[in-house]
């Protein structure tokens, strides 16, 4: 197994890449003590058998640059090969701005070629390239040098049993004709919104009780301090206080140090120093918010009359349709678009795209009564009316 510790030999392996179709790649990584994922190895593979055309890259090693692997990921003759490449994503796109293009995700094309919801990378390898991956290294240090042999051969597996896994599936795809469909899925995966979180919309992620516009004032300005606290100092969110801590300090709106020492939810390094002095500063603006640039939950639903009945067909619809195209039910339609489409609304993902060609325009014709649904033996099947 050879590991890259140099931005030489780095440039060297991407040039071989840069005359491939494509390329496989993983990351190993921590984040348990920071609020950006610390990258600790990049495993890569070039199309062949076996260990040989594959290198582990070691980002930790002394005067090493990724650009030569950057370079590689702006070259869009390549594919670049993933599988559930969020995490990898956010990786590069912190640390160097760039995104792999163009991008084939294995978990996202599993999906579509009838491989279930979420499917795993030890399901693929075992059900695709009848191989086994040992995950006892998953959960090691790998920011620890040097590496141990076992994390090494672990590493590698991730990227070489990865190429026999794409190439079933993108060969699948394209006799299919979906490979536009796995396209359209990745794009919110390329798009930087995906990863550039703003305090200011922190607090949209945080689960209350209650939608009082004075209360969600206080959870912003909190969401917004914690979040960029937890940036600013490279710290998770959760060390500087915890969610349960938030909604607490929401409620009871604390305006000195002494308040603090009383709230039961919150973390003893949060009631001194600056995060004491964050907090109570973020409780004081969101109290004395303006009326006019309070929050507003988002009520656009809660109000929906669904129809219960046509909800309950959608959802046998969408269990033909799942069956009938292979493709997994929640990457079709959520349940929330199904009660959706059921109370008269129309802007849902499950209405455009190609779900519309495998879902929604049989959805449509359902809601307008131009077809029916029948039992046929086993399956369920679309009538015309």
């Amino acid at each position: 197994m050879k590991t890259l510790t140099t931005t030489q030999d780095l440039a060297a392996f991407c040039k071989l890449a840069h005359a491939q179709s494509y390329v496989t790649v993983d990351t190993e990584f921590l984040r348990e003590r920071t609020y950006y994922s610390k990258l600790c190895l990049v495993q890569l593979a070039l199309p062949g058998d076996g260990d040989d055309t594959a290198v582990l890259v070691d980002p930790l090693a002394d005067g090493m640059s990724l650009e030569p692997l950057y370079d590689l990921f702006r070259d869009t003759s390549v594919i670049k090969v993933f599988h559930a490449a969020r995490q990898d994503l956010e990786i590069f796109w912190v640390d160097a701005h760039v995104f792999p293009e163009p991008l084939f995700d294995t978990q996202v094309a599993a999906m579509v070629c009838g491989f279930g919801e979420q499917a795993g990378y030890e399901t693929l390898v075992r059900k695709i390239a009848h191989g086994s991956v040992d995950k006892s290294s998953r959960f090691t240090d790998w920011s620890r040098r040097p590496l141990t042999e076992a994390q090494k051969k672990y590493a590698l597996a991730d990227v070489t049993h990865l190429r026999k896994v794409y190439e079933y599936l993108a060969a699948e795809l394209d006799q299919s004709d979906r490979t536009r469909w796995v396209a359209e899925e990745l794009e919110i995966l390329t798009n930087p919104a995906t990863y550039d979180i703003q305090p200011e919309e922190a607090w949209k992620r945080v689960k209350t009780r209650t939608n009082s516009p004075k209360f969600l004032a206080v959870v912003r300005e909190l969401a917004a301090f914690r979040e960029a606290h937890a940036q600013t100092n490279d710290i998770p969110r959760n060390r500087v206080f915890k969610d349960d801590a938030l909604v607490e300090l929401a409620s009871a709106r604390p305006r000195t140090h002494a308040d603090l020492g009383g709230m039961r939810l919150l973390l003893r390094e949060a009631r001194k120093g600056a995060i004491a002095d964050g907090i109570l500063a973020a409780v004081e603006k969101g109290v004395n918010c303006p009326p006019g640039e309070m929050p507003q939950p988002d009520r656009s639903r809660e109000k929906l009359q669904v129809n219960p009945a046509l909800a309950d067909m959608l959802r046998v619809l969408l269990k033909s349709k799942t069956e009938s195209s292979g493709v997994a039910a929640k990457l079709i339609a959520p349940s929330s678009d199904l009660d959706a489409i059921a109370a008269g609304l129309r802007d849902v993902p499950a209405l455009s795209g190609w779900r519309r060609e495998v879902f929604g325009a049989d959805a449509l014709r359902l809601c307008e009564g131009k077809i029916g649904l029948a039992a046929k033996g086993q399956s369920v099947v679309v009538v015309e009316l």
